[in-house]
């Protein structure tokens, strides 16, 4: 993108004065820089290296190592955006100070929290970017690569879970003073699923009050025209509330009132990288259904984390245009290193939110934004610092 191209874009935008103009074109130019350069060294050393492991290994043709290449390229590309701010804010900064303009424009009045706005409007603008990307390109394209892969591999991956079906449904019980209480009123069990049938069921129902029953069946299936459970070859054991066995009861084909739980998560075959927030807020309205703390909250946590993400790029913004108007000058091989040390502090700061989170230390929001809560603060400071 020239300068001349760029000038004229951005003159779209209103009330962007001469001076956000010429900064924010300056920009660009490293920020595209960064682009190229963080989602190449993402992509060789996050796919390269095992992709041509396997080609070796398994034979796998050029064309198909390529394509599973370009598949996973959204997903550092991703990375990338917020990287690319930090590199982009420090190097163009930098360069600002050292041919002493910004000497020039402090001395006309301009304060560093003005000159700074310009990186906090295109880390807004790159936000937004971010956003749709991960939304819309990277879990499609996340999903393809892995389909792709396991297809040449001859290890096709199902789109359902193919054993140990367990389902666990809570329900809330009024107590004798009036409270109510969230009690297990069913656990569903099928040790087989091809897809459409499940084999080798066992149920344990304490929905009813006067009655508990255990329901044992060959196969089911789930009946989409009446909204029902057909099992079939099985039998149905009624306790009595002494659990003293009541009634026996055989069958070869027996219809049952049961949710459809169980099958809908036998059928989540997607990994969380390859769902958007959409598809996972769907996962998790069925894990919470099933009562297990784990998994719901690292759905939880992983949900916010895709919403966090994109604000990484602010964070950068805001952090890149304090240190690059800090009064120490830095050359471009210091504005890589202190990239560089951003990146894995940042990156750190992210994996300590997760293990804080998983061992329930912190709840799920915050663990997912702890990167962020604690780079807006470093940013203001550094600021602030930068201002006095």
């Amino acid at each position: 993108m020239t300068v001349g191209k760029s000038q004229s874009i951005l003159s779209l935008i209103p009330g962007l004065s001469v001076m956000d103009r010429y900064i924010i074109t300056e920009l660009i130019p490293p920020f595209l820089f960064g682009m190229g350069m963080f989602s190449s060294v993402g992509v060789t050393i996050g796919s390269l290296f095992d992709l041509m492991r396997k080609a070796v290994d398994e034979g796998l043709p050029a064309t198909l190592v390529l394509k599973v290449l370009l598949l996973s390229l959204p997903q550092f590309m991703a990375y990338a955006f917020p990287t690319s701010v930090l590199l982009a804010t420090l190097l163009t900064y930098s360069r600002l100070s050292s041919d002493s303009e910004l000497i020039a424009l402090r001395s006309c009045g301009v304060s560093i929290y003005r000159l700074v706005l310009p990186a906090i409007i295109l880390s807004l603008i790159v936000t937004g970017m971010t956003f749709v990307f991960n939304e819309y390109v990277v879990p499609a394209a996340n999903y393809q690569a892995t389909q792709t892969l396991e297809q040449a591999l001859n290890k096709e991956k199902p789109s359902f879970q193919e054993r140990n079906i367990f389902y666990r449904e809570f329900g809330d019980v009024e107590q004798s003073n009036g409270n109510k209480e969230t009690v297990l009123k069913r656990i569903f069990y099928a040790q087989e699923f091809d897809g459409e049938r499940m084999k080798g069921l066992t149920i344990l129902d304490w929905s009813e009050k006067s009655i508990n029953q255990i329901v044992t069946a060959q196969s089911a299936i789930w009946n989409i025209a009446e909204s029902t459970w057909d099992f079939f070859d099985g039998t149905i054991y009624l306790i009595a509330p002494d659990a003293s066995y009541r009634n026996i009861l055989r069958f070869q084909h027996q219809k049952l009132q049961l949710p459809r739980t169980p099958l809908d998560l036998a059928n989540q075959g997607r990994d969380y990288d390859e769902m958007n927030i959409s598809q996972s807020k769907e996962r998790l309205k069925l894990e919470l259904l099933t009562g297990d703390e784990q998994k719901i909250r690292k759905l939880l946590i992983r949900i916010n984390q895709k919403i966090a993400l994109p604000f990484a790029c602010l964070v950068f913004g805001l952090v890149g245009g304090s240190l690059g108007n800090s009064p120490q000058r830095t050359n471009k091989a210091t504005g890589f290193g202190i990239s560089v040390l951003v990146i894995f502090v940042y990156y750190m700061l992210m994996a300590v939110g997760d293990a804080l989170g998983l061992s329930n230390y912190l709840p799920p929001v915050v663990a997912a934004w702890l990167p962020n809560l604690l780079g807006f603060g470093a940013g203001g400071f550094l600021l602030f610092k930068a201002a006095q």
